[in-house]
């Protein structure tokens, strides 16, 4: 069993009841909306956000419903972010099954994901904690910033690894941060905790997220997903950039060129990925991917030694180590 499905069985009761959270808070009368509801809610990822609230809140005291509020809120913020991303992107698949645009079009996504947000809001509201709708409040519109950013670098083509990181810990990171945050406010705890916790979390989304982007430099049939999905937008992420610093390896120029260029062919988008990798920026990345856990580690170090704090450690690990 992976360190994913073991934490997930660990905390199994206590993710069924997050869920009915997210299922109560997402209940409506009109049929088309809770048909689209319940179809995206049938593939429910890896809930990695709502997880790491439950755990850094149960490091400090016992569950309360406060605490399933304030998981709940981030995964439905979480989603509602996924499912306008889509629309942005005209994304026909996630998680292997159609999306929402894809099956409804663009209108129906659009009004869906903000049925989200508002459940998200809801959510944080039941808390009745002003810091947890702040820092929600807070999350989305960094969601949007990044996102923002994204397509303004990939528009303008800013190739630079400020850029890069500046994009994932607005899109991704974010999200880990404010998770650690309303899980520790949850418990009542608003102190140097917090900070440690909030910086693991911001280590942790950076990390999740470059090991995402590695996945994109390899064949589809490989990683057994679609893939050079981000080189087809635009998006340059640290494999690339990485290689891309060698101005005297082979082809560089062509590659710039290629990276420079709107609507790449899926054979040019095989030569740069084939470039990324014979450049080392797959070893690179991975390199990286450690130095984080590193410095991860040691904001844990911080904290005294519980099951929580080890669970976290086993989080990073899955995270740099994963396959899905």
């Amino acid at each position: 069993m992976g360190i994913l499905e073991l934490l997930n069985t660990r905390h199994q009761a206590e993710l069924k009841e997050l869920n009915y959270h997210i299922s109560k808070q997402l209940e409506n009368d009109n049929s088309l909306m809770s048909k689209v509801v319940s179809t995206h809610l049938r593939t429910k990822g890896k809930q990695l956000r709502p997880l790491l609230v439950l755990v850094c809140a149960k490091m400090f005291a016992p569950l309360t419903q406060k605490a399933y509020a304030a998981a709940a809120a981030v995964e439905l913020l979480h989603n509602a972010s996924l499912i306008h991303d889509d629309v942005v992107d005209n994304s026909p698949t996630r998680r292997g099954n159609p999306t929402i645009n894809a099956v409804w079009d663009n209108h129906i996504a659009v009004l869906v994901g903000d049925f989200f947000t508002s459940s998200a809001m809801k959510e944080a509201l039941s808390t009745g904690d002003i810091r947890i709708v702040d820092s929600l409040c807070s999350l989305g519109r960094t969601l949007s910033l990044g996102e923002i950013d994204q397509i303004h670098n990939a528009r303008e083509h800013h190739l630079s690894e400020d850029n890069y990181y500046k994009v994932i810990d607005y899109k991704t990171a974010s999200l880990f941060v404010s998770s650690a945050e309303m899980g520790c406010l949850a418990s009542g705890v608003d102190d140097h905790r917090k900070d440690a916790l909030s910086k693991y979390a911001l280590l942790f989304g950076r990390c999740f997220q470059i090991r995402d982007d590695i996945f994109d430099y390899y064949s589809s049939e490989l990683v057994g997903k679609p893939t050079g999905n981000d080189l087809r937008e635009g998006k340059i992420s640290l494999p690339l950039l990485y290689a891309l610093r060698k101005s005297d390896a082979p082809n560089h120029a062509e590659i710039l060129a290629m990276v420079e260029q709107d609507g790449l062919s899926d054979q040019q988008i095989e030569i740069i990925q084939d470039f990324a990798r014979k450049n080392g920026g797959i070893d690179y990345s991975f390199a990286v991917m450690e130095d984080l856990r590193t410095k991860a580690m040691q904001e844990l170090d911080k904290l005294p030694d519980c099951t929580e704090v080890r669970e976290l450690r086993e989080l990073f690990d899955f995270v740099i180590t994963r396959k899905y």
